[in-house]
């Protein structure tokens, strides 16, 4: 456990944290209502950044710009991302405190000051459409180790292998997220290749988009659903859970490996399909009824565009001539075919 003090004061800035993995909707904006917290009170997560920001090829002034602009709302590398409520001795600083509609969104830089000496700390965003985060300056706070629980890290076979009971939770913001984010890896993963995606809920989650990115033709690679608790031969790509603690890819020998958010991938991997029917005895008279089928959503699958060319732009092969095009592709047309 630690806590994450003021580097130029020594304040104590958060309340015991414990590291975590960065969800995959950490940079998420997501419709026009507002969103609960990013992550889990007693918490903490690290957001490499995009490191040296990737710029266009032959960029013009304006662009370079734009993206400067982009880069300074996202914030430098390895900033900390904490839950609002694990925040302590920071008071708000009034000329940053602009926002869209009904909060802070933090483009004007940190909004949050040391209560002792001043320094601005932190950036907290809780506007409309964002998830609500506090972000830690990688430079302003340090951690100092403390004593306390720390949680103990599950071991891969600990994971959860119930999915959930309503279909429409899984058709969420952070599931749409987490399947752009594997995406980017399995299209980098494909080299341009056709790649065959597996029938059921898989398929339902990548097809449409493998199928909508990369050229037509008969598949040269294929991706195969492997993790704990599943005994299925690996020869080519293997879609495998992401530890929701340690951020770790489950180990296997599969030639690529590409992982997947550990609730998705548990949805993926032990879904059943099967619709319950009524009974036609065997049932009191009394208590006899015909229940309504679950709700399900009203429309496909669509992962989100804004994070998947997030996550293409973190990629070095993002420069390879034939995944260069497709970015510009999405890019140009952010709610194109498969993203809408």
């Amino acid at each position: 456990m630690v806590v994450f003090a003021c580097a130029a004061c020594g304040a104590v800035m958060t309340a015991k944290v414990a590291r975590v993995a960065l969800p995959d909707h950490s940079g998420q904006k997501y419709g026009h209502d507002l969103l609960p917290h990013l992550l889990e009170p007693g918490t903490y997560a690290v957001d490499p950044g995009n490191g040296q920001p990737w710029q266009p090829w032959e960029p013009e002034p304006e662009e370079r710009l734009v993206r400067l602009q982009m880069y300074r709302i996202t914030g430098p590398p390895n900033r900390i991302g904490i839950a609002p409520g694990d925040v302590r001795g920071t008071v708000f600083i009034p000329e940053r405190l602009g926002g869209c509609c009904c909060g802070w969104d933090g483009q004007y830089g940190p909004n949050l000051a040391c209560a002792e000496c001043g320094c601005p700390v932190a950036t907290r965003v809780d506007d409309c459409g964002f998830w609500q985060v506090v972000w830690l300056e990688p430079d302003a706070v340090h951690p100092v180790a403390v004593a306390g629980p720390v949680p103990r890290v599950m071991d891969w076979d600990e994971l959860p292998s119930t999915p959930p009971a309503d279909p429409r939770d899984c058709w969420s913001a952070p599931w749409e997220a987490a399947v752009a984010v594997t995406l980017a890896h399995l299209l980098v993963a494909s080299d341009g290749k056709r790649v065959s995606v597996p029938d059921g809920p898989v398929a339902k989650a990548f097809r449409r988009a493998i199928d909508g990115l990369l050229p037509a033709g008969p598949p040269e690679r294929h991706l195969v659903l492997a993790g704990p608790g599943l005994s299925t031969a690996i020869t080519d790509i293997a879609l495998v859970p992401r530890h929701p603690q340690t951020g770790e890819a489950w180990p296997c020998d599969a030639e690529t490996v590409v992982p997947l958010a550990a609730d998705v991938w548990t949805y993926l991997a032990f879904h059943d399909d099967r619709r319950l029917v009524p009974a036609a005895r065997g049932m009191p008279a009394e208590v006899r009824r015909d229940d309504s089928s679950p709700l399900l959503p009203n429309s496909l699958f669509r992962p989100d565009g804004r994070v998947f060319l997030r996550t293409l732009e973190r990629l070095a092969p993002i420069r390879q001539p034939w995944l260069r095009p497709i970015y510009d592709r999405v890019k140009d047309r952010p709610y194109m075919h498969p993203f809408s």
